[in-house]
């Protein structure tokens, strides 16, 4: 779920350019903050195995920060993809004298609810059917803002809201346009039109979408 377009590369995509990556010798750095927000857990997953399946040595920094609600706790990890043994030994001395020199001992009480989340089945299979909840939800929402700019607007300033994937939308608007937004029509988004589509809700995401709407409308 990319932030702040919530555009991603599908499937095939994202094989042709690993396929560039394996050819050039990069070493493809992979933020993953959202999995489990775009199209559900393993398939938002799919760079990363591809990535390990190839052999194509990687740096894979995953967040529970969203996931997880645990903003406050910011769990997270790096996982590295080697080549080799040998790389796994150099690449772990790296990564050690890394971790001492920043912050010595991370924080455990996160990491342990999320462990004990992942380690309990019971508790795993809830947390997986609370995440997809929230995943339709925000694909309801963006369904939403879609129909609700249906009489305002169309071609790609309506299609982006249903293509797009994820927490963040970007919705396309000027400077200038999110400023009348604000000051006409008391919604407030980021100047650079970056929306947070899991902050709308049924009550809201009508005010939001016509005031959109008649944002665009007005030419300004």
């Amino acid at each position: 779920c990319h932030n702040p377009t919530g555009v991603d590369l599908d499937e095939g995509q994202w094989e042709k350019l690993i396929d560039v990556i394996e050819a050039r010798g990069l070493l493809p750095f992979v933020d993953m903050a959202y999995q489990g927000f775009g199209a559900g857990l393993d398939a938002d997953a799919f760079a990363v195995r591809e990535l390990a399946r190839r052999g194509v040595p990687a740096l894979v920094a995953n967040s529970f920060s969203k996931n997880f609600s645990l903003y406050g706790e910011r769990v997270g990890g790096l996982s590295v993809v080697c080549e080799d043994a040998a790389a796994v030994d150099r690449v772990l001395g790296q990564l050690a004298g890394a971790v001492r020199s920043n912050y010595s001992n991370p924080q455990t009480y996160g990491a342990k609810v999320v462990a004990a989340v992942l380690d309990t089945p019971a508790l795993r299979k809830q947390w997986e059917e609370e995440l997809s909840a929230m995943c339709r939800r925000i694909a309801r929402m963006r369904q939403a803002i879609h129909d609700g700019l249906r009489d305002h607007v169309s071609g790609e300033a309506l299609t982006r809201y249903v293509k797009q994937r994820g927490m963040f939308t970007y919705t396309g608007l000027t400077e200038s346009q999110v400023d009348a937004l604000r000051e006409v029509h008391g919604v407030y988004i980021l100047r650079s039109g970056r929306m947070c589509v899991a902050g709308l809700n049924d009550s809201n995401v009508g005010i939001v979408a016509d005031a959109i709407g008649k944002v665009l409308k007005s030419g300004v």
